[in-house]
Formats: C-alpha cells, structure tokens, sequence
C-alpha cells in the first residue's frame, strides 16, 4: 500500500492523518504512443494523459491533490520531462 511521508518539510499538511513513510511519486517519460506512467512506491497507478489524470491516481491511492497543484508538487519526480509533456516525443 502506498506511504506518504508526513514529517518532511516540504510536504503539504494534507498528509496529516495518512501513513508515514517516504513519498516516492514517479511520472515516467512520454510513452512513444503518448501518456505517462505514474507510479508510487513502485506501484503502476496508470497511464496519465495530463495532470488531472496523475491527481486522480493519487486521489485513488489516498491523496487528495488539486490537479493544479501537481505541477509544483516537490516530492513528484518528473523524469524525461517536466509536467508540460504529455504526448510521444516529436521525430526527428
């Protein structure tokens, strides 16, 4: 099960109450046919087409986020690209 990391200072108070732990949110690179994986804790939550799609997967794994706030979110790890790419990587 997913653990969220309330004792660090970086991470929102939204976290009170949740299980501690480490935070290890991972939105992968853009796939070739477009979306990203997100994972937590190692755990496949999806396939994301924008950032409504990666707060509703965390929303389901216990952590309710505004999509708007998941741009900025520090304990996100954006690999490959930041939270602007979406679609496959352009040719050439």
């Amino acid at each position: 099960m997913t653990r969220w990391n309330a004792g660090s200072d970086d991470v929102p108070d939204v976290y009170e109450g949740l299980p501690s732990g480490p935070i290890r949110v991972t939105v992968h690179p853009p796939a070739p046919s477009g979306g990203r994986r997100v994972r937590v804790d190692g755990e496949f939550l999806g396939l994301a087409h924008n950032a409504a799609d990666v707060a509703e997967f965390l929303r389901r794994a216990g952590l309710d986020i505004d999509p708007a706030d998941v741009a900025g979110a520090p304990w996100i790890d954006w690999r490959g690209a930041g939270p602007e790419r979406w679609g496959p990587q352009p040719a050439g």
